[in-house]
């Protein structure tokens, strides 16, 4: 099995609450037996295609769809679905606090990338910031500006680096697998971003950490979310930022 399908095999199902699209992020929240439980996406949007299929089926009436039914929307050729897919897996995933440590993607690349070639998959706001303090610092990007590279550069520039961070956003636009096999086995590889899915799954090919989110305060955040809020807003409304490794 890929990891697409060992992520959706370990998940149990559970009611889901609420599927909420917005401008900037999606989230579902479902009742796992562990609570209420809210996963988030990035929201995929592309230019509206006047065909009269609805980008999501069943709009309005999602609450009564099985939530692994919708996590495995990860799998859709729409990417709008598999933002919800990635949404409904991050809500079902069972949440292991003891493998956590509070920090962000920053400080962890910050302290792997001394002396080391590091690359960032993903133009983040804080690539600037480590460009000054790392000594071999490369960003890739689909819409490259300025000094970043053209994410077809990977194959190029992956192999030698010894520290490689990949935002979370490849797992739903599904390029996450072949970047991974890009990777020189013995890099240390980070996926990044709030969308990431905190699965031990990714462990099992090549994932050293996980920088992802955990939602703390869901009616906070599915409010602010649902007004157009971008990341930063979501995080003082109730988001915990988490590292989580494979030896936990």
């Amino acid at each position: 099995m890929n990891f697409y399908d060992q992520v959706l095999h370990s998940l149990e199902d559970a009611p889901l609450l609420e599927v909420r699209i917005g401008l900037r992020w999606t989230a579902v929240v479902a009742e796992t037996r562990d609570g209420k439980q809210c996963g988030l996406s990035t929201t995929l949007l592309e230019k509206h295609q006047h065909t009269g299929e609805p980008d999501i089926p069943d709009a309005g009436r999602l609450t009564g769809t099985s939530a692994v039914e919708l996590a495995g929307w990860i799998r859709s050729e729409v990417p709008l679905r598999r933002s919800v897919g990635c949404a409904a897996i991050n809500a079902l995933l069972p949440q292991l606090p003891q493998h956590w440590v509070d920090d962000n993607a920053v400080n962890a690349i910050r302290r792997r990338g001394r002396d080391q070639k590091v690359v960032l998959i993903g133009d983040f706001p804080f690539a600037s910031e480590l460009r000054e303090e790392l000594q071999d610092f490369t960003v890739l990007d689909e819409h490259p500006e300025g000094p970043v590279l053209p994410a077809r550069a990977a194959p190029d520039v992956l192999p030698d680096a010894g520290v490689v961070a990949i935002t979370g956003m490849t797992f739903i636009n599904q390029t996450l697998g072949d970047l991974l096999a890009l990777c020189d086995p013995e890099a240390y590889v980070i996926i990044l971003g709030p969308t990431t899915p905190l699965s031990p799954v990714l462990h099992q090919h090549g994932v050293d950490m996980l920088a992802g989110s955990v939602v703390v305060d869901i009616p906070a955040v599915v409010n602010a979310l649902t007004q157009g809020g971008n990341f930063r807003q979501l995080h003082r409304a109730g988001v915990r930022l988490v590292l989580q490794t494979q030896k936990g």
